[in-house]
């Protein structure tokens, strides 16, 4: 611990920062809360996102030989054109939020194309989505994660260190200007009495 001037200036120093730690702490207490909140709802979330992603993925393999067919080629309408993701705050953190994949219009010949196409497609396009959605998700909880762990940081440093310090040092300030108060009121005191006897001992000479 860094030594301390034993002041006024310094008590007032040190309490104006406890009062600060104090201001500050719950606000820093309520942001960890709220990441943790976040944090296991998005990771239910996922679980879920992934469930969904592995039903479509086991449907998928029941026909997807079909599409070994020469004459099928559904490359252009299943290939993204863009990803649409929006950013959103969480407590102070940035999140990516995923929106949508933006993918060709499906202009082929209904009559030349098996019946089964349009179903391959919509649901190869929900399986593509689904694996970008999962991964921004991801990214998500990384960062969200990355937060708590500074907040958290911030919380110990507070709760554990500056308060106490503080508090500490706010004691031995007081107990040291008590001690300087004192010592004064005795020399004080003393200084009367040989006043009061010099002045005695002249008024009786």
């Amino acid at each position: 611990m860094p030594k301390i001037k034993l002041s006024k200036h310094e008590l007032k120093r040190q309490r104006d920062s406890l009062e600060q730690f104090l201001h500050y702490l719950p606000t820093l207490q309520l942001k960890k809360q709220q990441l943790q909140i976040k944090i296991f709802q998005i990771r239910t979330e996922l679980e879920k996102k992934q469930e969904t992603f592995q039903a479509i993925r086991e449907d998928i393999l029941t026909w997807i030989g079909l599409l070994a067919d020469p004459g099928i080629d559904i490359k252009k309408w299943i290939i993204p054109q863009e990803m649409r993701v929006e950013t959103q705050n969480i407590a102070g953190a940035d999140i990516p939020v995923f929106h949508a994949l933006v993918f060709a219009p499906m202009d082929y010949d209904l009559y030349l194309m098996p019946f089964w196409v349009d179903s391959a497609i919509e649901k190869t396009r929900a399986f593509c989505s689904l694996l970008v959605e999962m991964h921004v998700i991801e990214k998500q909880v990384a960062i969200l994660h990355k937060e708590l762990m500074i907040t958290t940081q911030r919380v110990n440093l507070f709760e554990k260190v500056k308060i106490p310090e503080c508090v500490e040092n706010i004691r031995t300030i007081r107990i040291y200007l008590g001690d300087q108060q004192a010592n004064a009121v005795g020399v004080s005191k003393v200084a009367k009495r040989k006043i009061e006897k010099a002045v005695l001992a002249e008024a009786l000479a």
